[in-house]
């Protein structure tokens, strides 16, 4: 189900350009605009250093210029810089405000593709990985790539349009010591390689270091208590430690030679910057002595070389800061690549084509579509032949034929189950551990499919079903109770959005919880944090079945549904349960077999298998398994 390739650095750089193509271009154009605007500016100045010295100050000490007129002129030309430096201010401060709006705006798109992508996954993808591990694409990778976007990029670009506008004026003054410059820098970037090479390989190894520390601290900052409970303090610490050692090493490795790239590229481009300025200065001096200002048509003179010594460390600068940023690009290339692995993950798989409408059906039995909502519901199917659409009422009728099922091809979970639920009927399924009950439910709802075999959904092929419409006709109430931040109310009409207050309070007092609702501080308006933790685990139990009350479904699953609830309580919820089961094909699970007696049929699992079914008297008179449990002969594991 993974996909797991691994993303180059130059598809990871064109995935994320494609999301500023998208949804920004106007943006990012302007952007580009004025970075060659701020950066034409920049040459333009370091022109005027030329100009200044060849054009003014060398004539008028010569006396070909008039200090008066020159100095007029020089006036002028002051004027000038000073604008083109107000328009670089202001394209700079444009270009740095709008690559603030990019990438905050990529980060949103991002993260909304990734949430979206999220609830298409396969439920064996949140097995196969930690909470933290999925929270950190949210954080941590997200966050290397803001800082590409909204700092690394801006300066990347503004750096290779000053190479640029720098290496052209540096030929157009003096072609033979530009090309000095290119061979030194040359040394320059193929040093800048080998350190690139060699760090790219660590911050990603640094990402992954960072995603398995998060999810260990995820994890046990829930199992806090549990940790306290057994004194296990010392031991969470040395496994953190060793978590934690294990990112500082490849952050260490990682950030030295990332530091390492900007100081060496400068000092390296320093010595180019020497070495052509001594170049210069002797040329100069020579021709000089020769009475001669050029060679090969080349000039020479004192503000040419001022001026090309300039651009010389105009043309090196950026390629030091580029350096620098690359430590910043390799760690958001591995953490844009790991989210786009991520969105990149094969969705959950649905080629059902059975819809579920609501529907009308006639004294004569004729099924009619409905816009409005009623309490009937039909399966709408296509005939192949006709292309016609015809209707068949659902009525929770659940065959089980042949169907055999594991969670690796390696290893069979479930061996040649068959089994049938009727509509009304309460099917119980008992076991040990591991038997194989949760995972028989889990094959109903499709959160995985089978192997081999059939399961049928009132005779149509479950995987003819579409797994929204599906799921739409069953209602589960979970051992692990899952409650979201938001009031009580919201919580129960979490099972049915459309359901309005009084319905709510109504399926509250189904599973009776509306007792101890009314008795919190604001009723159905308390608010919930953290999973429901100022409840009780029973209290959390009470309000997963009311949510599961309020959507009305045909089919019920009860996973466990009242294992943490005592006695007292449990009798309460058992008479709820029982209103809420009435006329509805319920499947239960349950290890206290008190709640199962009065099933229609009881199952009993060993290591996948149906070794006994019955009712509950049937099974007493076999004296098999199931009476053994039930006498206290065997206990369940």
């Amino acid at each position: 189900m993974n996909n797991k390739k691994k993303k180059s650095p130059k598809q990871v750089l064109k995935r994320i350009f494609s999301y500023i193509g998208k949804y920004h271009r106007k943006k990012f154009v302007v952007v580009c605009i004025a970075i060659v605007i701020a950066a034409l500016v920049s040459a333009t100045n370091t022109l005027f250093i030329k100009y200044l010295i060849d054009g003014f100050i060398t004539p008028m000490l010569k006396g070909e210029l008039e200090v008066s007129k020159g100095l007029e002129l020089l006036n002028m030309v002051l004027i000038i810089v000073a604008g083109l430096y107000l328009l670089g201010v202001i394209c700079m401060y444009l270009y740095t405000r709008l690559m603030g709006y990019i990438s905050q705006g990529v980060l949103k798109n991002v993260r909304d593709e990734m949430f979206a992508k999220m609830q298409k996954l396969p439920i064996s993808y949140f097995d196969q990985h930690t909470h933290g591990e999925i929270m950190s694409y949210y954080t941590n990778d997200t966050d290397t790539l803001r800082q590409l976007i909204s700092m690394s990029l801006p300066q990347i670009i503004n750096c290779i349009v000053m190479i640029v506008v720098n290496l052209v004026a540096m030929f157009i003054l003096n072609w033979i010591l530009a090309i000095v410059v290119i061979i030194l820098t040359s040394f320059v970037i193929l040093f800048t390689k080998l350190l690139v090479k060699n760090s790219s390989t660590y911050f990603r190894q640094t990402q992954i270091c960072l995603a398995k520390e998060t999810g260990f601290v995820e994890e046990y900052t829930d199992g806090q208590k549990v940790i306290k409970v057994f004194n296990h303090e010392r031991h969470a610490e040395q496994d953190f430690d060793k978590l934690n050692n294990e990112l500082c090493e490849a952050a260490t490795k990682a950030n030295k030679y990332g530091n390492i790239l900007m100081p060496a590229a400068n000092n390296l481009g320093n010595l180019a910057y020497i070495f052509v300025a001594l170049i210069g200065g002797l040329l100069a001096l020579y021709l000089g002595s020769i009475n001669q200002t050029s060679i090969l048509g080349v000039s020479f003179e004192i503000g040419v070389i001022v001026a090309f010594v300039n651009f010389t460390k105009a043309f090196i600068n950026p390629i030091g800061q580029v350096s620098h940023q690359l430590t910043f690009v390799i760690n958001a290339m591995a953490g844009a690549g790991r989210i786009f692995a991520f969105m990149d993950e094969l969705p959950e798989k649905d080629e059902g084509q059975v819809k579920l409408v609501n529907c009308h059906i006639d004294e004569n039995g004729k099924v009619t579509e409905c816009e409005e909502k009623t309490c009937l519901w039909a399966w709408k199917k296509k005939d192949k032949k006709t292309n016609e659409y015809f209707y068949r009422p659902l009525k929770g009728d659940i065959v089980f034929e042949d169907v055999c099922f594991g969670y690796s091809s390696e290893k069979e979970i479930l061996h040649h189950i068959n089994l049938y639920a009727r509509p009304g009927q309460k099917v119980a399924f008992v076991g040990a551990t591991g038997a194989g009950k949760t995972t028989i439910t889990n094959l109903i709802n499709r959160f995985y499919d089978i192997q081999s075999g059939n399961i049928r959904y009132d005779g149509i092929k479950i995987e003819r079903i579409s797994k929204v419409d599906l799921r739409k006709s069953l209602g589960i109430v979970l051992q692990d109770t899952n409650l979201f931040t938001g009031t009580i109310m919201e919580n129960i009409r979490y099972g049915n959005l459309e359901a309005s207050d009084e319905e709510c309070i109504e399926a509250a007092r189904l599973a009776n919880a509306d007792g101890f609702i009314r008795m919190l501080p604001d009723g159905y308006n308390t608010m919930l944090y953290s999973g429901g933790n100022s409840l009780s685990q029973g209290q959390r139990q009470l309000l997963a079945i009311a949510r599961a009350a309020v959507n009305n479904p045909p089919v019920m699953i009860l996973d466990e549904a009242t294992s943490s609830i005592d006695t007292r309580t449990e009798r309460l919820v058992q008479q709820g349960m029982d209103a809420l089961m009435k006329n509805r094909t319920v499947f239960v699970i349950a290890h206290r077999l008190s709640t199962v007696q009065n099933s229609d049929v009881i199952m009993v699992l060993d290591h996948g298998n149906i070794i006994e079914r019955g009712t509950h008297e049937q099974l007493i008179e076999q004296k098999g398994t199931y009476y053994q449990l039930y006498t206290g002969a065997f206990e369940l594991e």
